[in-house]
């Protein structure tokens, strides 16, 4: 018998005009952790929705075998039957209810036709032990942040008595803690005989646990690398992605400062629930003209909620200090201000707040300019389809049209749309959070080369990012955030991760 536990064969999928997936095989054995990579767009996630029976049997050519069986999924329910449990990027958890309701829902512990809580409750309770969460499970999953609801979903799977674990960006929206804790978590479900496939952008994690990975481009299997054997590195695992070497992951850039377009003073918000919470204090920056400025700090060090106090106060409360455009200080109380003051905030949550995810490309690039493209209340369709052509083209946007949803883009495509959209409406200062997060190394490339295009243009550009890498590789200077503080400015010429990691975790100026 082969020691593989899964196998697909030629796997072709297609959607209306596009080949998502073309003759993809995979093999994947017992007990492993196996990673899949590959640019957005590649065909990942919908390989992965062929296996677990959400694009079922008839909807794709190939063939599945699973435990040496030919599997034909009819929905995600046979493949749970077999035990391959797959955990979207996006959660799916109720987060009304509680733990143990959201872990036995559709498989509920009852008695005679009526739930047994007090089974559920401590059947539950054995789960979270196993995944090392210490939670009541009776708490309410609105009560708990992305880390551990992620880990109530590998709860769930267990409870399904899993075989194939199947993990799509689980650490995109993790600190570095809450990704270590799940990254071993990983290890001890292989110990305990459970396969793993993982599919991740993160390549330091790829190369610190995966014992395989399968790349593929453009909906293709480029190959299948033995982590250990072939004693591969990332920028192996990136030539393979992008079919080209990255010799350097940011593009060159001569920066061409200019004058002073931003300054923040004394900046303090208070939580907007929790009044006498301060998550930032006093904090003070500066941006010039053609300048890219970088804002790092850990995880609730205050770089968002001093981006979103400052746009129009669209976060906080009680907030105070004074903020300088150009050198007269303004009056920042609603986003429409800060929008007509020459400030744009792209926002780190692009699928929230950064774009209306039933609308079209064309929709989206226009709404935070139509007065540009209106006249008497009225939008002219022609001009708004010809400006979203225009980036469609300029910002290398891969859709089909510009009349394309916007939700059915990859991660990169879609960040492509915002910042177009930005763009746009032509501001002097723009603050990008966390403008890479889950997006592949090929499109970081060309988001960077957009952001070098903007200071370029004479644009004042604050880069908030949690990778000191991406810090290091494009800002001019970098501020660095702890509990709120502003701790330390560092050029880039004296920039180390040592030093900015030293400014991150300084407690007292």
């Amino acid at each position: 018998m082969s020691d593989d536990i899964l196998e697909m064969r030629s796997i072709t999928k297609t959607f209306p005009g596009v080949k998502a997936l073309q003759d993809v095989s995979l093999s994947v054995a017992r007990g492993e952790i196996h990673a899949i990579c590959g640019e957005n767009g590649a065909g990942k996630s919908t390989l992965m929705k062929v296996l677990s029976g959400v694009y079922p049997h008839g909807t794709y050519e190939g063939e599945i075998y699973f435990d040496g069986e030919l599997c034909e999924f009819a929905s995600i329910n046979a493949s749970e039957a077999r035990g391959i449990v797959i955990i979207h990027q996006e959660l799916a958890l109720s987060p009304l209810l509680s733990i143990a309701e959201n872990i036995f829902m559709g498989n509920e512990q009852s008695s005679r036709g009526f739930i047994d809580w007090n089974k559920t409750n401590a059947e539950a309770a054995k789960l979270l032990a196993r995944v090392g969460l210490d939670e009541n499970p009776v708490t309410r999953i609105s009560d708990l942040g992305v880390g551990k609801q992620q880990l109530v979903e590998i709860a769930k799977a267990l409870s399904k008595e899993v075989k194939l674990l199947i993990l799509d960006e689980p650490t995109s929206a993790l600190n570095d803690e809450d990704s270590a804790h799940l990254l071993d978590l990983l290890r001890q479900l292989k110990e305990q005989g459970i396969t793993s496939i993982m599919i991740s952008h993160k390549l330091n994690e790829i190369a610190a646990i995966a014992d395989s990975t399968t790349i593929i481009r453009d909906g293709k299997t480029i190959e299948t690398l033995d982590m250990v054997r072939d004693d591969v590195s990332e920028d192996r695992i990136i030539r393979g992605m992008v079919g080209r070497d990255l010799e350097h992951r940011f593009p060159a850039h001569t920066s061409n400062v200019g004058t002073e377009v931003l300054r923040i003073e004394d900046w303090t918000v208070h939580h907007p629930i929790q009044h006498d919470r301060v998550v930032v204090n006093g904090a003070s920056i500066m941006v010039r003209r053609g300048e890219i400025v970088g804002l790092a700090g850990l995880m609730g060090a205050g770089r968002t909620e001093l981006a979103m106090s400052v746009f129009g106060k669209s976060y906080g409360a009680n907030i105070s200090g004074r903020v300088y455009k150009d050198g007269q200080e303004v009056h920042l109380g609603t986003v429409s201000d800060a929008i007509d003051a020459g400030i744009a905030y792209a926002t780190e949550d692009r699928k929230r707040y950064g774009l209306n995810l039933i609308e079209d490309v064309k929709r989206n690039i226009s709404v935070a300019a139509l007065r540009k493209l209106s006249r008497r209340g009225w939008v002219n369709d022609n001009e708004e389809t010809k400006v979203a052509q225009e980036y469609r083209v300029s910002m290398n946007i891969k859709a089909p049209s510009v009349l394309a949803i916007a939700g059915k883009l990859s991660g990169g495509n879609q960040q492509k749309v915002v910042l177009s959209k930005w763009i746009f409406a032509d501001p002097d200062v723009l603050i990008l959070d966390e403008p890479t997060r889950g997006i592949d190394v090929g499109a970081k490339y060309e988001i960077y080369t957009i952001i070098n295009r903007m200071a370029d243009a004479g644009k004042a550009v604050i880069f908030i990012s949690s990778e000191l890498p991406e810090l290091l590789g494009m800002c001019d200077r970098i501020y660095a955030m702890s509990a709120g503080r502003i701790t330390g400015e560092v050029p880039r010429e004296r920039a180390t991760q040592e030093t900015l990691m030293q400014y991150m975790t300084k407690v007292k100026d």
